[in-house]
């Protein structure tokens, strides 16, 4: 079956909570595809002035953190079962914004700009990939969804802003179409939610913000395994596995990431926990996923051109 959800009074939140009563109930292996706001509940492209300066759809309020559509419950979804989400399309729509400086944050106040921020508003074309800003500097895009993810378990609302084990604001730029995301379920239903389309991040997102765009089409197809646990983000990309781990420290951040991929490498090849680690540090890639949304991330990427397993 295909679903689709739009923005609306009954779809949007700004918050995760497993409190929240879903908006649709899917089977197993149905798809659904949602329109989607920027992060910041915007009604239109950047007009000018700061980026608060900006109009925002009615249903936003000042208590909200990303606009996000759902939550959508999938049948027969059990805490402590793996929820698959395949990324099936990721179609931005044709302007987005980038912010940086004039805000108090660690990071900002590294880099000497808390006083002083710029907006950055893009033109961005679908067919081409590419946008370009209004000062002529033109990149390519990538598009993905910064949140995808589950309430925690705990009753109540929970910001939208920290990524968590079970998914949330990760922001992770290789999660784009053709990927597949594994996360542990925390509430029975998984009550998925997905929004804060970006255009075009790098690793990292060091200035706080992507390319925060709305997205024209979101398609995802989800499914439910008892066969494939993980304790945190685990991701099929292109060529490659990805685990992803949050933390208050990059270090917390990178353990985690590096634990999940060494799980991973023993149940797919049958290896001991020793080899596990002799071949990860000689095939596996650590990176930084973001270092701005207060519990930072880092992930582990294992290209399969990295390694030949005997028999393969």
């Amino acid at each position: 079956m295909r679903h689709t959800l739009t923005p609306g009074d009954g779809t949007l939140h700004g918050h995760f909570s497993p409190d929240f009563a879903p908006v649709l109930t899917v089977e197993p292996g149905d798809t659904v595809t949602y329109r989607t706001l920027d992060c910041w509940w915007s009604a239109g492209p950047y007009p000018g002035g700061t980026h608060r300066d900006r109009p925002r759809v009615p249903q936003h309020q000042p208590d909200h953190g990303h606009a996000l559509i759902g939550p959508v419950a999938v049948r027969g979804a059990r805490a402590g079962q793996t929820l698959a989400v395949r990324i099936d399309a990721v179609i931005p729509a044709t302007w987005g914004t980038t912010v940086a400086g004039g805000w108090p944050s660690s990071f900002n106040q590294r880099y000497g700009v808390e006083q002083d921020g710029v907006v950055h508003s893009w033109e961005l074309d679908p067919v081409t990939m590419t946008g370009r800003n209004q000062h002529g500097h033109t990149v390519a895009l990538r598009p993905f969804m910064g949140v995808l993810g589950m309430p925690p378990a705990e009753p109540g609302r929970h910001s939208t802003i920290p990524p968590r084990a079970c998914g949330g604001n990760l922001d992770c730029k290789d999660l784009t179409a053709g990927s597949t995301l594994l996360l542990p379920i925390t509430v029975d239903g998984a009550l998925f939610s997905v929004g804060d389309g970006h255009a075009a991040q790098g690793d990292g997102e060091v200035g706080g913000t992507a390319i925060e765009c709305p997205m024209d089409e979101v398609t995802l197809t989800f499914d439910v395994r008892d066969d494939f646990p993980v304790t945190g983000p685990v991701a099929r990309i292109a060529d490659a596995w990805l685990t992803q781990g949050v933390g208050a420290s990059l270090d917390d951040a990178t353990f985690m990431a590096l634990d999940s991929m060494l799980t991973l490498m023993q149940r797919l090849h049958g290896l001991s926990r020793p080899d596990a680690v002799a071949l990860a540090s000689v095939t596996v890639d650590v990176r930084v996923t973001q270092i701005v949304n207060q519990t930072v991330g880092a992930h582990a990427v294992l290209r399969d051109d990295a390694l030949r397993w005997p028999g393969h």
